[in-house]
């Protein structure tokens, strides 16, 4: 009982009817959570009941304690003016993603983050770096900027269908010029999974530095960064972390904080400085990730972001994992059974976890996306790479019986 009312006030349970969560049972972390329980927790979230949101790999309702805590700090930081330094929750940040305080840098994005290390790295023209054909526009553009700037040379490959197939093109695309390996954890496309532990160890002994893009693996892997083996690792909240827009985190291995070139900066980037009519001093980057920290952050939002971490860790970061991979395979195989769609997302349960990508062949995407959308079914059009597809994502907030209604829909259109 104990333990079951710490969970009811860390989730700010105030905002909803006692009678919803009268049932509710949490066990201990290492137990899964029962059917009844993820209902509850969906009680959560502000989501319209009669809407089937199957968005999550663009954007990630918040639940109430996260949205509380928000305009709790909007309206404390307005009615004092006490704005203070949202940086205390970078601890709690760092904590759940494995590694080190001095490691994470707070961005407002994953396109930031991803900014930072396309810009920052050491590249020189003709030096080589490895992407995908399936990148977001946020993963693309700023390497195609360096490019376009110091004349790197991107080398480019089709995703495939299992880690084994993507490991081995990996390998086979590294050259004596290859400085560097640029990929996403998970595609925005397909949402297939890279094996970045074994291309990061792979890499590191090739010298090779690994930006990932994190966009669709911070809040869906029970994520350890320091496990993980990358070097560099750009992340957002506003997906599955379930937190506030306009904010993110870059993750910087700390043995490279002075490989990594900071441009933009501001107050505590640096460790002293001094300017003046008789002095003129700069005194060195801080010693940690926070020398990519510039200018003013939002006081709420980071409170936001805190209590969104505080979510998932009550919930348990390996309940949640397991919970996506369940409602992925229940949709993979359900849309499986459709003859007529084309499944486009990896067979191989390794190279998914809370992504499926469809097309119907001869038919236009937006076509299939407007008759879901008049049915309240939100899902998302994929153009990169020309795919001409439908991507649904599942979060923790979905149920078989959404996933019912999707296939019930699709049926109908086929």
């Amino acid at each position: 009982m104990n333990s079951r009312r710490s969970f009811l006030q860390k989730m700010g349970l105030a905002w909803m009817a006692p009678a919803a969560w009268n049932s509710l049972e949490f066990p201990g972390l290492s137990m899964p959570l029962n059917q009844q329980s993820w209902e509850q927790i969906r009680l959560q979230f502000p989501l319209e009941k009669d809407r089937v949101y199957l968005n999550n790999g663009t954007f990630g309702p918040s639940p109430f304690p996260v949205l509380k805590a928000v305009q709790d700090s909007f309206e404390k930081t307005n009615r004092t003016g006490n704005y203070g330094n949202p940086g205390s929750g970078r601890e709690k940040i760092a904590e759940f993603f494995g590694v080190k305080p001095t490691e994470i840098s707070l961005t407002h994005n994953t396109t930031e983050g991803i900014n930072i290390m396309a810009q920052g790295l050491p590249l020189q023209a003709g030096d080589e770096v490895i992407v995908t054909t399936h990148e977001h526009a946020g993963n693309a553009i700023p390497w195609l900027n360096r490019m376009h700037l110091d004349g790197i040379v991107l080398r480019v490959f089709e995703p495939k269908q299992t880690q084994e197939e993507n490991f081995e093109t990996i390998k086979n695309l590294v050259s004596s010029r290859t400085k560097a390996i640029a990929i996403p954890h998970v595609t925005c496309t397909t949402g297939t999974v890279f094996p970045i532990r074994e291309i990061s160890e792979f890499a590191r002994k090739k010298g090779i530095w690994t930006a990932i893009d994190g966009a669709h693996g911070a809040g869906t892997f029970d994520l350890n960064l320091k496990d993980l083996g990358c070097d560099f690792y750009a992340g957002c909240f506003h997906k599955w972390m379930l937190g506030p827009n306009g904010t993110g985190f870059l993750y910087v291995r700390e043995e490279l904080l002075d490989t990594l070139q900071a441009f933009y900066v501001g107050a505590k980037s640096e460790k002293s400085w001094v300017l003046n009519d008789k002095e003129v001093h700069f005194g060195g980057y801080t010693d940690s990730a926070h020398r990519y920290d510039y200018g003013t952050q939002s006081t709420p939002m980071h409170e936001g972001v805190v209590a969104a971490v505080d979510f998932h860790q009550e919930i348990g970061k390996a309940r949640t994992e397991a919970r996506i991979r369940e409602l992925n395979d229940y949709l993979y195989q359900s849309l499986s059974q459709i003859d007529i769609l084309e499944i486009l997302t990896p067979e191989e349960r390794e190279s998914r976890i809370s992504v499926v990508t469809f097309r119907i062949p001869n038919t236009d995407y937006r076509d299939i996306a407007k008759a879901l959308g008049q049915k309240k079914i939100r899902i998302r059009g994929v153009h990169e790479a020309g795919l001409n597809a439908i991507r649904v994502s599942t979060h923790i907030y979905n149920s078989e019986s959404e996933l019912d209604l999707l296939i019930q829909e699709l049926r109908s259109l086929s």
